[in-house]
């Protein structure tokens, strides 16, 4: 293969000066843009010296392709251009004609966001180039006139007459798709064919001595992968223009054209690469900033696989952070990078687990983030079964105690560690000792942390729930229970006596602990009377119920301490008291005014007393709570949420998870209560009074439990 990519090299382009010097004016260039012009052939890197183009070659400009499929050569890996120039279609037999002028226009007239100039001129023509076709019919023409008409400065101008535009023809499109797509399989061949020659050398080396490239064999190998991307960039936008038939827009989806850009032109390169580090981190890094720029075109100009190219994005954003060892600050900034798209991806995908499952891998070594998001990528409707391989990368340490490989501060260890027990089946006879050293640590680990246990309190109520129902495994009794509905009603009553079940069994040993760690922490929560801080907690936990409640016999099977509830219930409507019982009450979920804390009622006052304000209202204050994005997609959150709820344009996803001080001392109090109302119509064990207000257990007076709120609990006030 060596000998294979030193042949392809050995006839250098004419626009190549092969020697190590760089073009004038490039001395001084940011060490970034010196990677982005090493993908592009025009450059060399910090460290190495790279074959640069000429100066008058820009850097983005690429030339025209070379088809052969015949034994390989220097035309197979040069730079090309657009199969059409300027991504138009044009006939080149036309291109000479003299009704033609030098500017030939066309009619695939989408915007261009990047230039890049054919240099098929310089390139001498082979006989494997791609035939091309007459397109009179569908192409412009710019006719100049010489006519010479007065100014009134008196000074005679030749103007450029307005250009004439005909429609394409679907033969035309039809014929130049066929022909990308012919070119697009010939450079996709040999990406492929390279690529695994390139693997097969590495496996066969000897530990320690991987193959070596030379400067040439890598500008090649970045050439060749670049062709392919720019082949795939011409098919998307032939096949995706506005007056392709439905057929030819099926076209990329038939042909699983997304998933081929990302595995043969940008995957298998990148592991070739990486394969190869340290040696190729300078071309690793040239490329991935050239496939990250790709990648941000097509979101642009083909929105139809708009999450593919977001996901695309996200990967290469992790990639780019995994191979950053020595800037930790640049580390930093790329894994916010690939965060963001995938979290961008996973608000339009949320029941697709994959996307958990890489976010999980960008929130190490953080504990709890890891725990939620491996464990999402499990529960959701769609999961990514490998995630409980990549899970045990967080539980084994916390399972053995003579590991040194993570710290974290003794209450999250201890959390870990009961789901770790719970999620392996291992050492359950350590699970009680390991649970009350928890139980024991939780009320002063929030009372120490304050604010900040917000964000911890939901990682804690979504991890103990998902815990509940088994990560969603086949075999765990709740997770059977909720399936069941629909069945015959004797088979749930089988399950819910028991007699179906092992009791035994490792399945129902790991639910009866879920279960009490379950109870046990709420029971921390519910004592902390006042503490705005665990309404993040109790939001979730209240949702979970809330779905359970609807599942006959489910609410016998969690076995909460309702009176605690009660308790605290009547506490939150002692302290914030809601402008009005009618939006608790409703059977609509509240939603905050996007005014923000003023609600509709305080406006229609103001507007009868002549208040006017001539400020207009915000339109992008609203957004749901940050645990409200953190439990999207999970399947007992399905009818919870209306239709668009998460569909602001105006708040960005950086945003989502952001605490504003009224969603923790005004909204959120009022959604904890409307769904403790929506529990009380159900089959749970409460009751709600609506002419007293006040929340109480069958049999027991409204005005008794509504008293012991103040007599009872830890009695906290933040």
């Amino acid at each position: 293969m060596t000998t294979l990519l030193q042949n392809f090299n050995k006839s250098q382009p004419k626009d190549i000066d092969v020697e190590t010097r760089q073009p004038a004016g490039t001395a001084h260039l940011p060490e970034e843009q010196a990677y982005k012009r090493l993908a592009y052939g025009t450059g060399k890197t910090p460290t190495s010296s790279i074959t640069s183009r000429s100066q008058g070659s820009a850097s983005h400009h690429r030339a025209a392709p070379q088809r052969a499929l015949s034994s390989p050569t220097h035309a197979d890996f040069e730079p090309r251009g657009p199969s059409t120039p300027g991504k138009r279609l044009f006939d080149p037999s036309e291109a000479s004609s003299p009704q033609h002028s030098a500017t030939n226009l066309n009619v695939l007239s989408r915007p261009v966001h990047r230039s890049r100039r054919s240099h098929s001129q310089n390139v001498p023509p082979t006989s494997m180039q791609r035939p091309s076709s007459s397109y009179a019919p569908g192409t412009l023409t710019a006719r100049e006139t010489q006519a010479k008409q007065p100014s009134s400065l008196g000074v005679d101008s030749n103007i450029l007459s307005q250009p004439e535009t005909r429609p394409i023809s679907q033969k035309q499109l039809v014929a130049e798709v066929k022909g990308i797509y012919a070119g697009l399989v010939m450079v996709e061949g040999k990406c492929i064919q390279v690529d695994l020659k390139q693997a097969q050398l590495a496996r066969d080396a000897q530990p320690g001595t991987q193959p070596k490239l030379s400067n040439e064999q890598y500008q090649a190998l970045i050439a060749l992968h670049r062709a392919l991307l720019h082949e795939h960039h011409d098919f998307f936008l032939a096949s995706q223009h506005p007056s392709a038939t439905p057929a030819v827009k099926r076209l990329a989806l038939n042909y699983a054209m997304p998933a081929r850009l990302w595995r043969h032109g940008i995957h298998s390169f990148l592991e070739l690469l990486r394969n190869r580090m340290p040696a190729s981190l300078d071309y690793m890094l040239a490329f991935i900033y050239l496939a990250y720029s790709m990648m941000t075109l097509l979101l642009e100009t083909v929105p139809a696989f708009e999450d593919t190219w977001i996901e695309c994005l996200g990967d290469l954003g992790r990639y780019r952070m995994a191979i950053e060892d020595d800037n930790i600050r640049d580390k930093e900034v790329w894994t916010q990078v690939a965060r963001q798209w995938y979290l961008k991806c996973a608000n339009r995908s949320p029941t697709t687990g994959r996307l958990y499952h890489h976010l999980a891998i960008l929130a190490r070594p953080e504990a709890l983030p890891q725990l939620l998001y491996y464990g999402k990528s499990l529960a959701v409707p769609i999961p990514f079964t490998a995630a409980r391989e990549s899970i045990m990368t967080l539980f084994e340490p916390v399972l053995d105690p003579k590991s040194s490989r993570r710290r974290f501060s003794p209450v999250i260890s201890a959390f870990v560690r009961s789901h770790a027990i719970i999620f392996t089946g291992q050492s359950l006879e350590t699970f009680d000792e390991t649970m009350e050293d928890f139980i024991s640590r939780l009320d002063s680990h929030i009372a120490r942390i304050t604010k900040k246990y917000l964000e911890q309190g939901y990682f804690l109520a979504i991890s103990n729930c998902m815990a509940l129902l088994g990560y969603g495994s086949e075999q765990n009794p709740l997770n059977v229970l909720v399936k069941s509905q629909g069945s015959q009603v004797q088979d749930r009553d089988v399950l819910m006596g028991g007699t179906s079940l092992d009791e035994n069994s490792k399945a129902t040993v790991t639910f009866k602990n879920a279960l009490h760690l379950f109870n046990k922490t709420l029971q921390v929560h519910l004592q902390r009377i006042g503490d705005t801080n665990v309404l993040s907690f109790l939001h979730v936990t209240l949702v979970f119920i809330r779905y359970m409640s609807n599942i006959p016999g489910a609410i016998e099977i969690l076995d909460l301490n309702w009176a605690s509830l009660v308790t605290m219930l009547n506490s939150i409507l002692a302290v914030h008291k809601p402008s009005s019982y009618t939006v608790i009450e409703g059977s609509q979920l509240p939603k905050p005014d996007p005014i923000g804390r003023r609600n509709s009622t305080e406006l229609q006052q103001s507007d009868i007393a002549g208040n006017h304000s001539d400020a207009p209202p915000s339109t992008d204050e609203f957004r749901p709570f940050p645990e409200e994005w953190a439990m999207q997609g999970l399947g007992w959150t399905a009818d919870y949420f209306p239709p668009g709820w998460f569909h602001n344009p105006n708040v960005e996803s950086e945003k989502h998870y952001m605490e504003a001080e009224s969603m923790r001392t005004e909204h959120r109090p009022e959604r904890v209560l409307w769904l403790a109302v929506q529990i009380a119509r159900g089959d749970a064990p409460i009751k709600y009074d609506t002419a007293t207000h006040t929340f109480a257990l069958p049999g027991a007076p409204a005005a008794d439990e509504a008293g012991a709120a103040s007599g009872s609990g830890t009695v906290v006030r933040c």
